[in-house]
């Protein structure tokens, strides 16, 4: 930081496109107002329809908020950038979108994890997933995501506040995320980078990895189910799941080896993956369920034939 000027950063569009590209601004309003319908239509259902207030659907109204507070973290710097033109950020600013963006996306993780267990104790143990999933379990399950989420994410906010910026001060992308942030410093990055790796680690990574486990005595569970119908209805309930996992983990972990690994990459490879990484999973993720959850399907047909 030099002498007493506030520090600002500048965000990046998406390289190769004008700033005032009003062609991508629409499609982008277009985009929130969809995430922005689609998931308060599904937490203003699951409120609603008693029919609803089961686990899965609890756990699904807490997949929808850490939608709608990831999407929402994004939006003034998206909209900033493709309406007004305008790409300055003050570091203050910077850092609190960061911490937000970073800790709604291990909520959301977290949230995931979550439904692989209600899908693991419904078709493992059927006859006890009402004593297993009670209220009281899901509130402590949710208090316990979103602290951690809230928790895990703080030191990463601290530490990079603490650092001296003397480089360039241009992100790679619209928004601020921690890595970008990093590569910018220009003092000693290695206890953040460790500190973040290891966020990373003990949110996603072992996320992941307790998903990847609950499929796997899912998938042995329905391969012991005799009869054929059966089995295509217990693997049917976990389509939407599945869906949501690919949705959210697959850009994620490509935006993470591109930030490490892929430095010779062109720019728009990143852009692209932290876009679907924040924007595609809070779009899609009401609209899957909607499609693929009889219940959420025919609440909609009701509403349409009332209109």
């Amino acid at each position: 930081r030099t002498g007493s000027s506030p520090l600002t950063f500048i965000l990046t569009g998406i390289p190769g496109l004008p700033m005032s590209s009003y062609w991508m601004a629409l499609p982008l309003c277009c985009l929130y107002l969809l995430m922005l319908l689609g998931n308060c239509t599904l937490l203003w259902m699951i409120k609603t329809d008693h029919s609803l207030h089961t686990p899965m659907y609890y756990f699904l109204s807490m997949l929808a908020v850490a939608d709608l507070g990831l999407s929402l973290s994004t939006l003034p710097t998206m909209l900033a950038i493709f309406w007004f033109e305008s790409t300055s950020l003050r570091f203050e600013a910077c850092i609190v979108q960061m911490y937000f963006i970073h800790s709604f996306s291990a909520i959301e993780s977290g949230v995931l994890v979550a439904m692989a267990f209600d899908r693991f104790v419904a078709i493992c143990y059927p006859l006890q997933y009402a004593s297993v999933l009670m209220s009281s379990l899901i509130t402590k399950a949710a208090g316990v995501i979103f602290m951690r989420g809230v928790c895990v994410v703080l030191p990463v906010a601290i530490l990079i506040k603490k650092m001296p910026f003397c480089r360039s001060h241009v992100l790679s992308h619209s928004f601020c995320l921690h890595q970008d942030m990093l590569r910018l410093v220009c003092g000693d990055v290695r206890v953040s980078s460790l500190y973040g790796l290891i966020a990373v680690i003990l949110t996603k990574g072992l996320d992941s990895l307790t998903i990847l486990l609950s499929y796997v005595m899912i998938i042995r569970a329905i391969l012991n189910i005799v009869s054929q119908e059966a089995r295509a209805k217990a693997f049917s309930t976990c389509i939407s799941h599945l869906c949501a996992v690919l949705i959210f983990y697959a850009p994620l972990i490509g935006l993470s080896i591109t930030h490490r690994f892929g430095k010779h990459l062109p720019p728009l490879t990143q852009t692209v993956l932290a876009d679907a990484y924040l924007l595609v999973p809070p779009v899609l993720n009401p609209h899957v369920y909607s499609w693929k959850t009889k219940q959420i399907r025919r609440r909609i047909l009701i509403l349409l034939c009332r209109r």
